[in-house]
């Protein structure tokens, strides 16, 4: 029998019991236990290649919960400056997958060199990336991005693309998922990613100093991210991390760093303990973030929210921040693929952009499986009521909202073009809708290193 109290059930075992799929809580849990996947790598000294595998590990073992199983030459040094362990086989070990041979019909994500191949199962794609585009390819295609010096974040977004297409396939069975192209340029995510993009630049320059508000889904994939850029001395990057939130039992269903031995620790201080791993320098602020707070003349000046509440989106204009990007994701499981990117200051303001108002959740306290756990006495009323108003979440619409935020920033740093508004589903990229920043943004010092190229 599972536990689902409201902070310990798996965020997509909830999508199950929330959209009807399931008429118990046991029986949604059976569904994520039978999903598996296995994954072809072939990239064995290529850092993009690396990354691209432990992304897709990290990600896909939070969700197919039968097991991720990976074939390949792992008998080498890992390639990123992720603080894993130093083979690539332990840092696969330790972000949850096992080694092990292809099985025919298992759903099949191949990463690394080896370019077109044959199909091995229903749902076979291969991951691709080249400048600052990722994305995801059937594994038969020929086409494909075309060559360049790869943007560390690309091989980030084509892991996690992947492993969305993955679950699309499992969890819906959608006849088009692993069968086209899909992917983003994170130059110009409004362009094909498999045109001409022109003026992607070589990434010279990185941040130095950001605040990060929010340590959950968004924020963990803000770590990830920021992990996997080249700085060539660590020690020079200076994090505020803020958050007032402990993690729970559900936290590694949708969070790319939590593990479940770190349930009941302040998400600042596990957080603070990644990132020194990595090198970077932090400091932490326990507290709520409102429009009483106030940003002290030394402290980052950009900052990236990761907050999922409207009244502390509310404040991000407000507290003397220069640049912010702010990513909100969708919350129930009609709309959970969703991402909507804003940067401040905007168009609008941060209260005309988040006005007061009541929350619209989806209706579930009446599916079958709520009933279930109300009726057998394993809820009460307010148990179940706190359960059908936690959100649901993936953790790879995380990453890919982390690629899109951290390249705003990246593109500030560059002199490249800005967005106000980022919209996608991602069961749809392709529609994707991009409202261009039109003006100049005053005058920004994010702090800034030059990159390491290998």
């Amino acid at each position: 029998m599972i536990d689902a109290e409201p902070d310990s059930l798996h965020r997509l075992i909830k999508q199950a019991m929330d959209s009807g799929k399931a008429r118990t809580a046991e029986e949604a849990a059976a569904l994520l236990e039978g999903y598996r996947l296995t994954i072809a790598f072939s990239g064995s000294t290529d850092s993009a290649a690396h990354a691209a595998l432990l992304t897709t590990v990290a990600l896909a073992s939070r969700v197919f919960l039968g097991g991720v199983t990976v074939s390949g030459d792992l008998d080498v040094a890992q390639q990123t400056p992720l603080p894993l362990p130093p083979t690539l086989w332990a840092a696969v070990e330790a972000l949850g997958a096992r080694a092990g041979d292809l099985v025919a019909g298992v759903p099949t994500i191949s990463i690394g060199d080896a370019g077109a191949g044959a199909r091995r199962s229903p749902f076979h794609v291969r991951t691709a990336w080249a400048g600052w585009r990722g994305g995801v390819l059937p594994v038969d295609a020929q086409d494909g991005p075309d060559a360049g010096p790869v943007m560390a974040l690309a091989p980030m977004l084509s892991a996690a693309l992947a492993v969305n297409e993955a679950f699309e396939f499992v969890s819906t069975g959608r006849g088009t998922a692993g069968r086209i192209p899909v992917g983003l340029s994170l130059w110009r995510p409004d362009t094909d990613w498999l045109g001409d993009v022109g003026g992607e630049p070589v990434l010279e320059y990185l941040p130095s100093r950001l605040w990060l508000i929010g340590l959950g889904h968004l924020g963990q994939a803000y770590l990830w991210g920021l992990g996997l850029l080249p700085f060539p001395d660590p020690g020079a990057v200076d994090l505020v991390l803020q958050d007032d939130d402990v993690i729970t039992g559900s936290s590694p269903s949708t969070s790319i760093l939590s593990s479940a031995s770190m349930k009941g620790q302040r998400k600042t201080r596990a957080m603070a303990e990644w990132a020194r791993a990595r090198g970077f320098e932090t400091h932490i602020h326990e507290r709520l973030f409102d429009r009483d707070y106030r940003r002290q003349a030394a402290e980052p000046t950009v900052a990236l929210c990761g907050l999922d509440n409207a009244e502390g989106r509310r404040a991000l204009d407000k507290v003397g921040f220069g640049f912010v990007v702010e990513a909100g994701l969708g919350r129930d499981y009609r709309n959970f693929h969703t991402i909507r990117l804003h940067t401040l200051p905007g168009r609008r303001t941060a209260d005309e952009l988040w006005p007061v108002r009541d929350a619209v959740a989806a209706p579930v306290e009446h599916n079958p499986a709520y009933q279930e756990l109300l009726n057998s006495g394993r809820l009460d009323q307010c148990g179940m009521t706190l359960l059908a108003g936690k959100a649901v979440g993936a953790p790879f619409v995380g990453s890919v909202a982390a690629c899109l935020a951290l390249s705003e920033v990246l593109r500030l740093i560059a002199g490249g073009p800005l967005n106000d508004i980022i919209d996608l589903d991602l069961r749809a990229i392709e529609h994707i809708a991009v409202v261009a920043r039109d003006r100049e943004l005053e005058l920004v010092n994010p702090g800034f290193v030059t990159a390491q190229h290998y």
